[in-house]
């Protein structure tokens, strides 16, 4: 009964992405899990000694302190609401489903980089990309806030939406809150700067990890995507089989490798972070100049991709019963 519970969880959690995306008066988990992280690791580096091997083994502790409380904690929770109810259990998870999701507000926070753009109003558009950007926005062209808007969107079309309704396939509500868990410390501990690159080792290492088949299937759902909005897929995949590795990271290239082919444009290169300009490798070919309207079509590519994942997802849960 479980699986199939969570089959109409994952359905209604998606639609309710597609529809409310994430409204600010709701209280997100992910703001739990960033207390928990960021309390865990004030208590870890007290304790741990300042060495290169203590500050490996708090951050493997975190790893496991995070993962462990996240998914014991939601286990337990859905536990007591299936016993209460069947009806709460159901509602319960998909509004657990829903949370994990990111695509509505993906699309959103896009969007407005895209009308500040039409609007001609560059300042704003600077603004408007630092929202859902790491890097330095101070000095970015037009065509850079384009790029950074439009390699967000592909990128996060795994970390986003892809992957989470992988592991939701996989182990229901309580497997993709884990996974969402082991994200969020990635984004929090997981530099490569002199206060984490030991502690926040294991978490990056983990991320990189959980997010392996996900990074990959969600290229190839882009792929597929593609070819059903008539889109270049074929270009898509020349780019990804080459410059899928065109990066820092083992899997972020991969998704958007499979955009810079389908739009036709060059993504990546070199970035400012912190007031310091790091070299990177590009993605694609430079075959015309980006626009703004190349994130309205990553965005379109994103929830392709998204709907393939969670008809996916509904159908292995379904189809699977204990």
């Amino acid at each position: 009964m479980d699986r199939m519970i969570w089959a109409w969880a994952a359905a209604l959690g998606f639609l309710l992405d597609w529809v409310l995306g994430d409204p600010q008066f709701l209280y997100h988990p992910v703001r739990l899990i960033g207390w928990l992280i960021g309390r865990l690791e004030a208590v870890l580096r007290k304790i741990c000694k300042k060495t290169e091997k203590g500050l490996l083994l708090g951050g493997l502790f975190l790893v496991a302190a995070v993962c462990g409380i996240t998914g014991g904690a939601l286990w337990a929770l859905l536990a007591l609401c299936r016993e209460v109810s069947v009806w709460l259990y159901l509602a319960v998870s998909a509004v657990l489903c829903y949370q994990l999701l990111a695509a509505r507000s993906l699309q959103t926070e896009s969007m407005k980089v895209y009308q500040e753009l039409k609007k001609g109003d560059l300042p704003g558009a600077r603004r408007a990309v630092s929202m859902i950007v790491g890097r330095d926005t101070e000095r970015l062209s037009e065509a850079g806030v384009t790029k950074a808007a439009v390699e967000t969107v592909a990128e996060n079309t795994s970390d986003g939406v892809i992957a989470p309704l992988f592991y939701l396939a996989l182990g229901g509500p309580v497997l993709g809150w884990v996974y969402k868990a082991v994200n969020t410390m990635d984004s929090m501990v997981g530099y490569k700067n002199e206060a984490y690159l030991y502690f926040g080792r294991a978490a990056a290492k983990l991320d990189d990890l959980a997010n392996f088949l996900p990074a990959r299937l969600s290229a190839g759902l882009m792929v597929l995507a593609a070819a059903v909005l008539g889109m270049d897929w074929r270009e898509g995949m020349h780019i990804f089989f080459r410059d899928r590795f065109n990066h820092a990271s083992p899997n972020s290239a991969q998704t958007e490798a499979v955009c810079a082919g389908v739009l036709h444009v060059q993504l990546a290169g070199d970035a400012w972070y912190f007031g310091t300009l790091y070299k990177k490798k590009t993605i694609g070919d430079d075959k015309r100049p980006v626009e703004a309207e190349d994130i309205p079509r990553a965005c379109r590519l994103m929830y392709g991709a998204a709907w393939a994942a969670a008809l996916a997802a509904v159908l292995v849960l379904a189809g699977i019963r204990s």
